[in-house]
C-alpha cells in the first residue's frame, strides 16, 4: 500500500541537539495517529520532523501525499511545498494587533478599550490564504467549533479554551489534507474536551488525515493508531482499539523538598480575609460576565475555580491580580483593603503570586529563564533593576529546586514548554506571596511533569500556609489539599 509519510533510520536534530536516534514510522492512507510519550519535547519534536522543521542527519523522509500537487506545481512554474497542504495547530498560539504585529501587553486583554486594535474572530479567518482548494468555509468552521457566536468578538477577548478552538479553525481553512496538532485537547473544559472526538470525525470524512499528539489517556474518538515514542524513537504501536493505557512512567515524583521549606512563607497571620467580593457585576460592552457574585476566601484556604470556557474565570482572576480596570468600580477587598481607596497596582501585587500558560507570550526576547525568576520580586514582565545578592541567590535556590540550572541563562521563548511552566512558577513563588493563583499553570506539559507540577504544589500547600486558588479542566491535576471550590456557570 502507497504511504502518505516515510521516516526511515532517520537521526533528527532539533534546534542543534539530537531527539531521535533512529526514528522509523509509515504513514498509511486511512490511518489516524496520536503520538503519545512521556516527553513533551519529544511529542513536539516528532511533529515539527514531519512538517520538515528539524534536522534529519542521517536515514530519510519521503512524503507521497504531496508528489502529485508538486510536481503539478512545478511543471507550471509556480513556487510550492508539501507544506501547502498541511495545516498545523501549535500550542503556542500567537495573537497579533491589525499592523500585524505582536507588540500587546498582558493587561490589555482585560480592557475593552485595546480590543479595537485586534483583529475579530472573523476576520482572522478571512486573512487564511489557502494555496489548494477544499471544503472548508468559515460558516462551516464556525458551526463545526462553535464560534458562530464569537465570530464578531476580538481575539484579545477570548477565553484559553476560545483562542484554541479558534487555532483549529485556522488550520482547516487552509484546506489540508494532513492536519498535524499538537496536545489539541490542552485547555479545553471538560464539555469540550468530550466533544473533540466528533469534531476530529467531521474532519477526518472530508479526507482529511489527522495526527495529533496527546497523553495516554485521552485518545479522542476518530483516532486508528497509537504509536508510543521513547529512547529515540517510536517503541510500540497499537491498533486504537486494541490500545490500553500503558504503565506509566516509573520515576520519583519528588524535588529536594528540604529545600522548598527553606523558600516559603513562614507565620502567616491566622484566619485573615484575603479575598472578599460583594456583588460584583462586570460587563463588556452588551455582554454580562460576571452578575451579583459573591465569594470570600480565607488565610489558609485552598480553593479550585471551575468553569466552562467563557464562563468568567479569566475576568474574576483579572480583578484578583490587579488588572482589571472595573476592579475600582466594585464592592472589592484584598487583603482587608477595599480596592480604589489609594493603593498602588504594586500594592495589589506584591502579595499575590499567578501564573498562566500565556504570560511567557509576553516577556521581551532578551528575557531568560533567570531574568523571568528574578522579576517575580518587582511584578514586571522583565527583569529592568539591578537585584541584590539576596536576590540572586534565591532565584539560583529556584532553579536547583526544579532543575533549571542548565537553562537559566535562555531566553524564555526558546524553552520547552515544561520548562517555561517550572520557570514561571518559580517567578511567582520567589517573593514569598501570601495568595498563589495557578490558572491552568501545568498546561502543555507532558503527563509525567503534569504529576510532578501538581505533587510539588501539595507540597508547598503541606509545608507553608499559603492561600491556594487553582484553576483546571482536569480533576487529577487538583492537588489533594485544594478542599472548597467555587464553580462559575
Amino acid at each position: 500500500m502507497q504511504s502518505l509519510l516515510q521516516i526511515t533510520s532517520a537521526q533528527v536534530l532539533t534546534k542543534g541537539r539530537q531527539t531521535f536516534e533512529s526514528l522509523e514510522f509509515t504513514w498509511r492512507p486511512g490511518q489516524q495517529w496520536a503520538i503519545i510519550g512521556n516527553s513533551g519535547a519529544e511529542l513536539t519534536a516528532f511533529i515539527e520532523t514531519i512538517r520538515g522543521n528539524s534536522v534529519v542527519s542521517k536515514g530519510g523522509i519521503i512524503r507521497p501525499f504531496a508528489k502529485e500537487y508538486t510536481q503539478g506545481k512545478t511543471e507550471a512554474g509556480e513556487i510550492n511545498s508539501f507544506r501547502d497542504l498541511i495545516a498545523y495547530v501549535s500550542q503556542r498560539y500567537e495573537i497579533r494587533n491589525k499592523s500585524n504585529q505582536q507588540n500587546f501587553y498582558f493587561q490589555q486583554r482585560f480592557n475593552s478599550s485595546e480590543s479595537e486594535e485586534t483583529a475579530t474572530v472573523r476576520e482572522y479567518l478571512e486573512e487564511v490564504k489557502a494555496k489548494v482548494a477544499g471544503p472548508w468555509t468559515m460558516e462551516k468552521v464556525s458551526a463545526l467549533l462553535q464560534l458562530e457566536h464569537l465570530l464578531d468578538k476580538s481575539v484579545l477577548l477570548l477565553s484559553n479554551g476560545e483562542t484554541r478552538r479558534l487555532a483549529l479553525g485556522l488550520g482547516l481553512m487552509r484546506q489540508p489534507e494532513i492536519y498535524l496538532m499538537d496536545q489539541p485537547m490542552t485547555g479545553l473544559d471538560v464539555k469540550s474536551r468530550a466533544e473533540f472526538g466528533n469534531v476530529l470525525k467531521a474532519i477526518i470524512s472530508e479526507g482529511v488525515h489527522v495526527l495529533l499528539t496527546t497523553s495516554a489517556n485521552e485518545i479522542p474518538e476518530g483516532i486508528t493508531h497509537v504509536a508510543k515514542l521513547g529512547d529515540g524513537g517510536i517503541k510500540e504501536t497499537w491498533l486504537a482499539a486494541d490500545f490500553h493505557l500503558t504503565a506509566r512512567r516509573e520515576q520519583k515524583l519528588a524535588y529536594e523538598w528540604e529545600l522548598l521549606d527553606s523558600l516559603l512563607p513562614k507565620n502567616p497571620e491566622e484566619n485573615t480575609e484575603v479575598i472578599r467580593l460583594e456583588n460584583i457585576n462586570i460587563k463588556y460592552g452588551d455582554k454580562q460576565i460576571l452578575k451579583n457574585f459573591n465569594w470570600e476566601v480565607r488565610s489558609a484556604e485552598r480553593w479550585l475555580l471551575k468553569g466552562a470556557n467563557g464562563s468568567g474565570k479569566s475576568t474574576l482572576i483579572s480583578l484578583l491580580i490587579g488588572e482589571n480596570p472595573q476592579a475600582y468600580s466594585q464592592n472589592f477587598w484584598l487583603f482587608g483593603r477595599k480596592r480604589g481607596t489609594g493603593e498602588s497596582i504594586w500594592d495589589v501585587k506584591r502579595p499575590t503570586g499567578f501564573v498562566a500558560p500565556e504570560l511567557s507570550r509576553f516577556f521581551p526576547a532578551n528575557q531568560t529563564c533567570r531574568k523571568v525568576i528574578l522579576s517575580g520580586f518587582f511584578d514586571t514582565m522583565g527583569l529592568f533593576k539591578k537585584v541584590t545578592e539576596e536576590q540572586e541567590t534565591l532565584a539560583k535556590s529556584w532553579m536547583k529546586l526544579f532543575h533549571l540550572e542548565s537553562v537559566a541563562n535562555i531566553p524564555i521563548n526558546r524553552l520547552s514548554l515544561e520548562n517555561q511552566r517550572w520557570t514561571l512558577l518559580a517567578r511567582a513563588v520567589i517573593k514569598q506571596p501570601k495568595l498563589l493563583i495557578l490558572d491552568e499553570a501545568s498546561q502543555g506539559m507532558d503527563e509525567f511533569q503534569r504529576r510532578l507540577f501538581k505533587d510539588t504544589v501539595q507540597q508547598m500547600c503541606v509545608r507553608s500556609a499559603i492561600t491556594l486558588i487553582y484553576v483546571s479542566h482536569y480533576a487529577e491535576d487538583v492537588p489533594e489539599a485544594v478542599e472548597k471550590v467555587m464553580e462559575l456557570n
